[in-house]
């Protein structure tokens, strides 16, 4: 289907005009398709990853060797779902949050050699630093497994849910939720 805009209507629900690349913290919550769970089960209130599980949580942990500038806090694989916190330490380096060296030879990959999708040497990208191209090279990384080694095609939901963690008392609260999130399976709400 063409994209119509009489029909196609979608709303950003990220906060409007704020700096993705800021240093601060991150809550996380990246969805699977349909809520399929994909990633193992839980059993007397723990998560039990099976080999997709697996593959998902050691992308996540991943992540800070893809983007040095990033500290990963609390976090949870759950069946359908991971929950994270997310810091940044820094903003992105260079003019318009472009890295200091930007390569526009004819042979880039476009971020075929970094299977977290956090290439800076293609001139073709969104900017990189930002959550979103975490988020984004999460799911690449964790899709391209699943793709080689299940029938699973469509892993994500499109897009992901954040929120930026303001205060101390908020980030223990969120903190607190993250760790007893298997334990509250029964009654999750995107189970």
């Amino acid at each position: 289907m063409s994209y119509n805009p009489n029909n196609h209507h979608r709303k950003s629900i990220r906060l409007k005009g704020y700096d993705y690349t800021q240093a601060g913290l991150y809550f996380i919550t990246i969805c699977c398709q349909n809520r399929e769970c994909l990633f193992g089960n839980i059993i007397n209130g723990e998560m039990i990853l099976n080999d997709a599980g697996n593959i998902a949580n050691e992308c996540w942990l991943a992540i800070p060797n893809h983007f040095p500038n990033v500290v990963l806090h609390e976090f949870v694989i759950m069946p359908n779902h991971i929950h994270g916190i997310i810091e940044l330490k820094t903003k992105s380096v260079g003019a318009e949050n472009f890295p200091p060296h930007i390569s526009m030879g004819v042979n880039d990959s476009m971020g075929a050699n970094d299977s977290m999708g956090a290439n800076d040497d293609s001139p073709l990208r969104s900017p990189s630093k930002t959550i979103g191209s975490m988020v984004r090279g999460y799911k690449i990384g964790v899709t391209k497994w699943m793709r080689q080694n299940t029938d699973v095609y469509d892993v994500w939901q499109r897009n992901y849910w954040e929120h930026i963690i303001r205060n101390e008392n908020e980030y223990n609260r969120i903190a607190q939720y993250i760790l007893k999130n298997p334990q509250n399976w029964d009654n999750d709400t995107l189970k």
